[in-house]
């Protein structure tokens, strides 16, 4: 990895770059999903309608939604917003059915006992069956936020600057530097892996109940 350790020096701010392109619109595809899949998980109807389209919408090509953006919001082609919010899009396309399914899942006695207890629905949405969802909403994160990591170096291929960049630039060089283009593959696919072992963490942090779960039943 000659290539690597002689651009170091100039590997951070793409990284940053690339990161903040691929995990924003995680950030603003799951607010965004949330309301939708408690929609979808409530009225038969929602569902018939949110499920099928998030589906639909995900086997839309990301550069051709990438070329698309800027006509829909009437940007500028170059401007990073365009990817973002195609990756947003594609965000709650993976979301939607997870949280659907995930609210869908929680017990109706659970549900029964909250209401009794005076919870109104938006009070047991946020205290008893999100918590319930966190595991399978978590799932579902992670994998928007790997898949993201790779989409948004397609989007050097509308000029959006990513790690694609390297990808780009070692193709494009007679002969090929396949030294720069792998250095850019094992960076994304690197990154990815941390994202996905943070969200996990996470994951683990915000369900205690899972872990000491299977011990507790154990030693009763």
């Amino acid at each position: 990895m000659t290539w690597l350790l002689n651009n170091l020096d100039g590997l951070g701010p793409i990284i940053l770059t690339h990161l903040w392109l691929a995990l924003v619109p995680v950030v603003a595809g799951t607010l965004v999903s949330m309301p939708l899949g408690w929609a979808a998980s409530r009225w038969p109807v929602a569902k018939a309608i949110l499920v099928p389209l998030s589906s639909l919408l995900y086997t839309i090509p990301s550069l051709a939604l990438f070329v698309i953006m800027p006509l829909v919001l009437g940007t500028q082609s170059l401007e990073p917003i365009n990817v973002q919010v195609a990756l947003t899009l594609y965000t709650v396309a993976l979301l939607v059915r997870s949280i659907t399914d995930a609210l869908s899942a929680v017990p109706e006695s659970v549900t029964t006992a909250a209401t009794a207890m005076g919870y109104r629905p938006i009070g047991r949405f946020f205290a008893v069956e999100l918590p319930l969802a966190v595991p399978v909403l978590i799932a579902g994160i992670r994998v928007a936020a790997v898949s993201n990591m790779g989409l948004v170096a397609i989007g050097q291929l509308i000029g959006v600057t990513s790690l694609g960049l390297l990808l780009l630039q070692g193709s494009q060089t007679s002969p090929p530097n396949f030294d720069q283009i792998i250095a850019g593959i094992v960076i994304i696919v690197l990154l990815a892996l941390v994202i996905d072992g943070l969200l996990a963490l996470l994951g683990r942090r915000l369900t205690p109940w899972a872990r000491v779960g299977p011990k507790a039943g154990a030693a009763t």
